[in-house]
């Protein structure tokens, strides 16, 4: 059975998670990736504002870990995952409007990823332990700000451009027991379809990248890693509504809004 969690604020300001059925929030006591149990009456989902579903840590994402992209840009096929940080701080939920730093006009890029967020605290584990420590999965839009990725010809500046605070919108919630090579990654500008992939299409599959990964890291409960996308990634305009569906974990929508 998959359970949807979510994070949220009343309307009073209190903050909680709890699974999400329907309209309607169970919510849970205790902690999300270790011991809790359901506890008070439902919430209205209308009645409450949710939140990124989790706060990590670390903030992983990969570059170049799609074969149809790999193909289409020419492309290596890698062996182990390229990957970058993102700012925890670049974490914003559902709804909250992505912004870029001020003063720069220059190209933002969405890119719509499969998530996977870890439940366990991992380090140095082989492809069954890595599978073992993903508690779910989740939308992740890896925003860009190309023109600052690739303003110094001597140095690419992954982090700075990836992590400026609002680039990292995650949610809606953790979709826990989905298998991910069923899953299908589609980004929306205005309602028109940009991107639409098969998760299935991964040149490194969750439990590799985990394990590898951790190899290097050790990751905690609640950490992120954004698998990568594949093609269609474009700029936004001001004013666009994006939006990252995967099936079977929902929706992440949220405005470009330049100020």
């Amino acid at each position: 059975m998959v359970k949807h969690w979510v994070r949220f604020r009343t309307a009073a300001g209190a903050e909680g998670f709890g699974t999400l059925g329907g309209e309607s929030i169970t919510p849970h006591t205790g902690e999300m990736f270790g011991a809790n149990a359901p506890e008070g009456a439902p919430l209205p989902l209308a009645g409450v504002t949710l939140l990124a579903p989790t706060r990590p840590l670390r903030f992983v994402g990969l570059w170049n870990n799609y074969h149809e992209l790999a193909a289409k840009q020419g492309n290596a096929i890698p062996e182990t995952p390229l990957w970058f940080l993102k700012s925890p701080g670049s974490v914003i939920g559902p709804g909250a409007a992505i912004r870029p730093p001020a003063g720069y006009a220059g190209k933002t890029l969405y890119e719509g990823e499969l998530g996977l967020v870890i439940g366990r605290r991992v380090h140095g584990a082989d492809e069954a332990e890595a599978e073992a420590a993903i508690f779910g999965l989740t939308c992740v839009n890896d925003v860009t700000a190309l023109d600052i990725l690739t303003a110094d010809p001597s140095f690419p500046q992954w982090a700075r451009a990836k992590s400026p605070d609002s680039f990292g919108p995650i949610g809606p919630c953790i979709a826990e027991g989905l298998d991910w090579r069923e899953l299908r990654v589609q980004v929306a500008l205005n309602g028109r379809v940009r991107q639409d992939y098969a998760c299935a299409d991964m040149i490194l599959p969750p439990a590799r990248i985990v394990s590898l990964l951790s190899r290097e890291m050790t990751l905690e409960p609640g950490d992120v890693i954004a698998c990568g996308t594949s093609v269609g990634a474009l700029p936004m305009r001001p004013g666009m509504e994006v939006a990252v569906t995967i099936p079977g974990i929902g929706t992440l929508t949220n405005p470009f809004a330049p100020e």
